[in-house]
């Protein structure tokens, strides 16, 4: 249920894009403690609450990497979009997810 929950507040409110996100803020939206929040987290998907938001942010990246957006964006404005406030701590998440940094994944779809 809380998992369901979850999910379905960042599809749709996609509070993940706020670079400014943290446990407590998400926990308020959820309306549930720090402590239950990261409970939820770490037994739903083996992961803390940061590889569980950057998962989102990495999936955002690539939509726009992928995308006619990323014509008008640089690598940087790509990692702004995806709710990411730097460009090493993206550029270390996007690699550590795909194998391959962001302009490389690009070039690889998009030729």
């Amino acid at each position: 249920m809380l998992k369901a929950r979850l999910e379905l507040l960042m599809d749709t409110g996609k509070p993940y894009l706020n670079a400014e996100l943290s446990l407590p803020v998400l926990a308020g939206q959820m309306h549930l403690s720090v402590h239950e929040l990261s409970y939820v987290i770490n037994e739903a998907y083996q992961e803390n609450f940061f590889s569980f938001v950057n998962r989102y942010r990495i999936d955002q990246a690539k939509r726009l990497l992928l995308s006619d957006a990323f014509d008008k964006l640089n690598v940087l404005g790509v990692a702004y979009e995806s709710g990411f406030n730097s460009k090493t701590t993206f550029n270390t998440a996007f690699k550590k997810s795909t194998g391959m940094a962001p302009s490389a994944f690009a070039k690889s779809v998009n030729g």
